[in-house]
């Protein structure tokens, strides 16, 4: 079974096996926000994902 790429480039696997994903909406315009939302926006943020579809496309991962 081959891992799915695209997901794979977007999401990190933790040691504990969680899903961190980048916060949606940060991508360009920061500069009129303030700098605590700028480096809100560099944070990840947790992905949730049941184990079926986890398992099809993320398959090495825990």
């Amino acid at each position: 079974m081959k891992t799915n790429k695209s997901y794979s480039k977007r999401l990190k696997v933790t040691k504990n096996g969680k899903l961190i994903a980048r916060k949606p909406g940060f991508n360009h315009f920061n500069a009129k926000q303030s700098r605590t939302t700028q480096l809100a926006g560099r944070k990840g943020q947790v992905f949730v994902m049941k184990n079926k579809p986890k398992s099809h496309l993320l398959p090495f991962s825990k």
